[in-house]
């Protein structure tokens, strides 16, 4: 059987295992898709094998896994940054309603709706920048936000934008530099105070001018103080830290006022 006739039926949320796979037009077909960061278990064909972080992302998602409710029946899912699509695949295969992925990079979105209807699942995926997401209608049970704020050149600005989507709860994930420890600070310290710059747990950000990795969209890299301190300032509650770049949010103080902290900030009245 060609990869162009691979049955596209399905049970319940599950995909239906064609009879007969051509695993060489298959294979064929992953190729012509371009470089996939995502390492995906196409029937038994993976799509990256030779991937430089190993099993990418199903290594991180040994450790999230465990924080998202194995039966989704009936919720809605915001993928930011989809990429091949890993991670809408997953959501719904445990029977979310609905699941949209966004993402900027055409390759990606190619690459995720190729997965998606190869495994026979319904996943909505459209071209959007994070810096549009607020005008997407409604919020979402589920927001994953992984492994793109670091890419960003305004990465709270972004993160405040986000949160207007999160109706329920926010998976975020970003790479980590610096110290992984962190420590409670004081509200407020003086002008003259130096010394807490200096302590490498202390919320900062290192800019990268030029590239990092090879990737000139890695501009801007958190310690673990800083991507904490991020996510609380953008109104959101930690409840679960799964592994050291993850994170699951909940919005508590998202809107001050019954107005959102970017509407105020950009307003001039925050």
């Amino acid at each position: 059987m060609s990869i162009g006739n691979l049955q596209e039926t399905t049970s319940g949320n599950k995909a239906a295992v064609p009879p007969q796979i051509d695993r060489e037009a298959l294979a064929r077909r992953i190729d012509e898709l371009g470089e996939w960061f995502h390492n995906l278990d196409l029937y038994g064909v993976p799509t990256a094998p030779n991937h430089f972080l190993g099993d990418f992302p199903n290594v991180k998602w040994r450790h999230i896994a465990s924080v998202i409710p194995p039966d989704l029946s009936g919720a809605t899912v915001l993928d930011i940054g989809c990429n091949g699509g890993f991670y809408s695949l997953e959501m719904k295969r445990r029977g979310a309603e609905r699941v949209l992925g966004i993402d900027v990079d055409d390759r990606y979105l190619n690459q995720a709706r190729f997965a998606a209807k190869t495994l026979g699942l319904e996943i909505e995926f459209e071209k959007r920048s994070v810096y549009e997401v607020d005008r997407i209608p409604g919020q979402f049970d589920y927001v994953l936000f992984m492994g793109v704020l670091y890419h960003l050149r305004y990465p709270l600005f972004a993160l405040d934008k986000v949160v207007k989507k999160v109706g329920g709860k926010l998976l975020f994930q970003t790479m980590i530099r610096g110290s992984e420890q962190v420590r409670a600070w004081e509200k407020n310290y003086h002008f003259w105070n130096k010394d807490i710059f200096t302590h490498p747990e202390f919320p900062c950000m290192y800019f990268i001018e030029n590239s990092y990795a090879n990737d000139p969209t890695n501009w801007w890299l958190p310690n673990r103080g800083a991507a904490e301190a991020m996510l609380r300032s953008s109104g959101l509650e930690i409840t679960a830290h799964p592994e050291p770049e993850t994170w699951l949010c909940v919005p508590r103080e998202v809107a001050r006022q019954g107005q959102y902290i970017l509407d105020m900030e950009l307003a001039g009245i925050l």
